[in-house]
């Protein structure tokens, strides 16, 4: 780990861009774009509430929603709103601003990267863009070229792809106009791409790990331009899929990233390195959990860890900052969740645990059917976790393990359930559903 640590510290934040047209060395700039519009849309209230979802995991990037009125049950037919066709192939979770409901999906025949916005009420397609088009990276199987979710600051919504070996980003306004886009470095692909962007304060944090030269970076939200842009280390064997998770943890902002052999803690400001870990493995492709004062970071590949870490720490704290770790009931691709004490993991093939946050003792463990790559979502007591055939499980959350339901929709899907001011959206592989009570009449 000291060789690895050796190249980290030696990462410098870059300078904010200060002076018009100023871009960081394989960065680059666009601000013109075309956009299909199929509906007029009303001018609406777009103020930032509890009954969005405008990130990947949540506004507060926990898996937890506020909601508690969320249905337990449904089916194809039962407690269905509305739903919606979802053209090409993508495995992004939607995202819920105001009126809108954003998905990202990819038309691998056509190569056209698209950003589609739905009605929220109704499930119509109000407008849908093709954010870029030709040049499909190398990709695995179980990847899609739509994989990173969307993201709104209430003003625009923004998209992460790779596209002709580079990673983008491209901001729309809510009507369906390109506001800007950006290359933000150059991308070497193992198996294509799946880290969805964090939102903090003014700007977009992405992560660029691949093959060939791998970043960090931070993107003005306003303008597109790059705030700063560190090295990440390059192993040239494999790449990296996580996805970084910005939170207040012991008295000040952390943004928190797993993968290449390490976790690390950085200031989301500037992108100096604050502490560091060893694990949980060279690959990994979930969200680290936060909990108080500490974060939960699981993988991967080759290894496969579960680690409890305090964020108090400078510089190496792997011998003094592991509160805990295991190698039993660990997950790759879907992220772990906390709450209330506790924290849940449902594992790649099924097995679902559930730890004691603060000693790591297992407080219940137990078989699922199929296999997971969604992350579950926390809702009025009840844990939601789909299976990658379309199998929904309704999990009792505590001490004691119970299956409230398993509800199934048409196609299967890796798209995470979004739940928010009541309705619960689900993506399966080629629709979008709105579930949950209808409205009074």
């Amino acid at each position: 780990m000291k060789t690895v640590w050796n190249r980290v510290r030696n990462w410098m934040p870059g300078l904010l861009v200060a002076l018009c047209g100023l871009t960081f060395p394989g960065c680059s700039r666009e601000s013109t774009g075309v956009s299909e519009p199929t509906a007029d849309a009303p001018e609406v209230d777009v103020r930032l509430s509890d009954a969005d979802w405008r990130v990947w995991r949540g506004n507060q990037g926990d898996n937890v929603s506020p909601d508690a009125s969320a249905v337990v049950r449904w089916s194809s037919t039962e407690h269905v709103i509305w739903s919606a066709d979802v053209p090409g192939r993508g495995h992004s979770t939607p995202v819920v601003q105001g009126d809108l409901v954003f998905v990202t999906t990819a038309d691998e025949g056509r190569q056209q990267q698209l950003l589609i916005a739905y009605d929220r009420g109704t499930g119509a397609e109000r407008w849908r863009s093709t954010v870029h088009e030709g040049r499909f990276c190398k990709l695995h199987a179980k990847n899609s070229h739509a994989s990173a979710s969307p993201v709104s600051d209430g003003n625009r919504v923004f998209t992460t792809f790779i596209h002709a070996d580079a990673l983008w980003v491209t901001a729309y306004e809510r009507t369906g106009d390109r506001a800007w886009q950006t290359k933000v470095g150059d991308f070497g692909s193992e198996h294509g791409y799946g880290s969805s962007p964090a939102l903090y304060e003014g700007s977009l944090i992405v992560n660029g790990d691949n093959i060939t030269a791998g970043f960090l970076a931070s993107i003005e939200t306003a303008t597109g331009d790059v705030a700063w842009k560190i090295d990440r280390p390059t192993p040239e064997i494999h790449g990296n899929y996580a996805t970084p998770i910005v939170a207040r943890l012991c008295g000040k902002p952390q943004l928190i990233l797993s993968g290449r052999d390490m976790t690390a803690s950085y200031d989301p400001s500037t992108g100096a390195a604050i502490w560091r870990v060893a694990g949980p493995a060279q690959v990994t492709a979930c969200t680290p959990a936060i909990g108080g004062d500490r974060v939960f970071s699981s993988g991967g590949y080759p290894e496969k860890e579960l680690l409890a870490i305090r964020a108090d720490g400078e510089g190496d704290v792997e011998a003094t900052h592991v509160a805990w770790r295991t190698k039993r009931g660990v997950t790759y691709v879907p992220s772990p969740l906390f709450h209330d004490g506790r924290l849940y993991v449902i594992a790649d093939d099924g097995i679902a645990s559930c730890f004691r946050a603060d000693t790591g003792d297992v407080v219940w463990r137990e078989r699922l059917d199929g296999n997971f790559s969604a992350s579950p979502v926390l809702a009025g007591g009840h844990i939601y976790a789909p299976n990658e055939a379309g199998r929904m499980f309704v999990l009792r959350a505590g001490d004691a393990f119970g299956v409230v339901s398993v509800n199934e929709l048409d196609g299967g899907g890796f798209a995470s359930p979004v739940i928010c001011g009541g309705r619960i959206y689900v993506r399966t592989s080629h629709r979008l559903f709105c579930i949950g009570q209808p409205a009074a009449r």
